[in-house]
């Protein structure tokens, strides 16, 4: 099996599984058809439940992704990722700093940070991130308080970060072809594919467009 970092620089389509987005599907559920659908990266992000309910779906997640090829990221709680063995912990830019996360979960797992700019972009490169999530791209009600980057920072991002990055915020086929123009190779989604009829479809819809 190849190494979390090298299924890392291969991914393209990051699925970011918010609870309240998810609304009552099972995140399980979600995750399996996801990662059955192409989505190498699986992230749970739930900024407003208990720990004890966050570390449920943790666990369910992971038994749902084993077998898979899909990475499972923790939002935001190194502390979570640690104790369900996840693949990695995503961190905002005023959560826990990336070097002290690294410290926690070790070498081998991925340590991901959300960039509004080209500063924290190479800051994170330089503190030792793995990857960066830049946006939002376009408006988008997951991040309601974060003004749009555009495309303009995926072009300064893509010429000057050499780590990978994914595009985020309001990314879905109508937009993408112009994000890929701006030097995206990859991106992250969230109700483009868990608002929609079919997930599955969706993120099959998506990562052919990546192609």
């Amino acid at each position: 099996m190849r190494s979390k970092k090298e299924l890392l620089k291969r991914s393209r389509l990051y699925l970011i599984l918010d609870k309240e987005a998810a609304g009552e599907a099972s995140v399980s559920d979600i995750a399996a058809r996801a990662a059955g659908a192409g989505s190498t990266i699986i992230q749970l992000r739930d900024k407003s439940g208990k720990k004890e309910t966050l570390l449920k779906d943790a666990y369910s997640i992971k038994k749902a992704l084993c077998g898979t090829q899909a990475l499972f990221i923790i939002n935001d709680y190194v502390d979570v990722a640690k104790i369900v063995d996840a693949d990695g912990v995503h961190l905002g830019q005023s959560d826990t700093p990336i070097r002290t996360a690294r410290r926690i979960l070790g070498k081998d797992k991925i340590v991901g940070i959300s960039c509004h700019n080209l500063r924290q972009a190479l800051d994170a490169r330089r503190q030792g991130a793995d990857y960066i999530g830049i946006g939002p791209v376009y408006p988008t009600p997951t991040k309601p308080d974060h003004r749009p980057v555009g495309l303009r920072l995926l072009r300064a991002v893509s010429r000057k970060v050499r780590i990978p990055f994914f595009a985020i915020g309001n990314i879905n086929p109508g937009n993408l072809k112009e994000v890929k123009a701006a030097g995206a190779e990859r991106i992250a989604v969230c109700r483009a594919a868990l608002k929609s009829k079919d997930i599955k479809a969706s993120i099959k819809g998506l990562g052919s467009l990546l192609k």
